[in-house]
């Protein structure tokens, strides 16, 4: 009698687990189907949010309109007709630690369009961001010297209008410029009029926040000639710590990196959703890589090598591309010259 009681209990009990089971189950499927709803209704967001673009851009989206990882593989194959014949699909996705996501789109430029003719594609493609082509000056004697410049307003040698001419041409090619800033010391703003004479006539605008780090007691001294010649300004040169002046009225990195990248800030600003040029310096170059990317050291800046930045209108700044000196393919480049490493002057 006692056996038979027992087991109706656990057959019970195993209809109760089944049941409850069964409860958990459809559950289950109510938040899943829920939660698809849910993102349809998001992903509809995200689409709508995909606006015209040129060859690549970014979209910025609160965390709540982040898709899941299925989504983003169906957002990868995503198509949308935009003004023109261009389509943007999405790239990537890259997340940030408390902050919106970003996802990374571009579009394909139609055939019909060619590199020649290309300057009549709108450069304000999109309106979030400003795309800052950054364009270190052509080679100097001094370059070729190893000697320090700073602001000493030394000329272009031979090379370094050769190289300017070259780099002129390759952004001619490009998408359209709106504007060209230039540093006001002479060998950038060479560069820069090389390149607006050659892209369209445009006046270049200088803009002393660009000049390269002032370098005190050093300039005009080979690196060789430094550590005898003025040994505490050399020593405050090599130093690591970046609020170190340096004597005879040098700068602090601190100093040159709030300046450059004020700069660079307020040119962003004025042509939001425009493609501008700016020529400067391997130090100045060199800060505003630390301000994108914090975290990293820069390679070598050469003489004319372009780096493309992208700064949104939420100040997110992005590299886009960097050290690219494919169009000195008649000159070479001066790899082995004194400056655009950490050592820059």
């Amino acid at each position: 009698m006692e056996r038979n009681e027992q087991q109706e209990s656990n057959s019970r009990s195993r209809c109760d687990d089944d049941t409850n089971k069964s409860i958990r189950i459809a559950q289950f499927y109510r938040k899943a189907e829920k939660a698809k709803t849910q993102q349809q209704e998001r992903n509809g967001r995200i689409y709508a949010q995909m606006t015209t673009l040129r060859n690549c851009g970014t979209i910025q989206l609160p965390r709540q309109a982040f898709p899941p990882r299925h989504s983003i593989t169906l957002l990868r194959h995503l198509t949308l007709p935009v003004a023109g014949s261009f389509t943007p699909r999405l790239v990537s996705v890259r997340r940030r630690s408390g902050r919106r996501p970003i996802l990374f789109v571009e579009t394909d430029v139609p055939e019909s369009v060619s590199m020649t003719d290309s300057n009549s594609i709108p450069s304000s493609a999109h309106p979030a961001y400003t795309e800052i082509v950054v364009v270190r000056h052509g080679e100097t004697e001094w370059n070729a010297d190893k000697r320090i410049q700073g602001h000493v307003d030394v000329d272009l040698n031979e090379v370094g209008r050769q190289q300017a001419a070259l780099v002129a041409d390759r952004l001619s090619k490009e998408s359209k410029i709106s504007a060209v800033y230039s540093s006001d010391l002479k060998r950038a703003f060479d560069t820069a009029q090389a390149i607006a004479d050659r892209c369209g006539g445009i006046e270049v605008i200088k803009e002393p926040g660009l000049r390269e780090r002032h370098l005190g007691d050093l300039q005009g001294l080979s690196l060789s000639e430094a550590a005898k010649a003025s040994p505490e300004a050399y020593d405050a040169f090599l130093s690591h710590k970046t609020s170190q002046d340096i004597p005879g009225g040098g700068e602090s990195l601190d100093k040159l990196y709030e300046r450059s990248t004020s700069s660079f800030q307020r040119i962003a600003a004025k042509h939001r959703g425009e493609r501008v040029v700016v020529v400067s310096h391997g130090g100045t170059i060199r800060s505003l890589h630390k301000r994108a990317c914090p975290s990293e050291r820069p390679a070598k800046i050469l003489n004319t090598s372009v780096h493309i930045f992208h700064i949104s209108d939420v100040d997110e700044w992005t590299i886009k591309s960097w050290g690219d000196v494919s169009h000195l393919n008649q000159t070479g480049f001066l790899e082995s010259g004194f400056g655009g490493d950490r050592t820059s002057g």
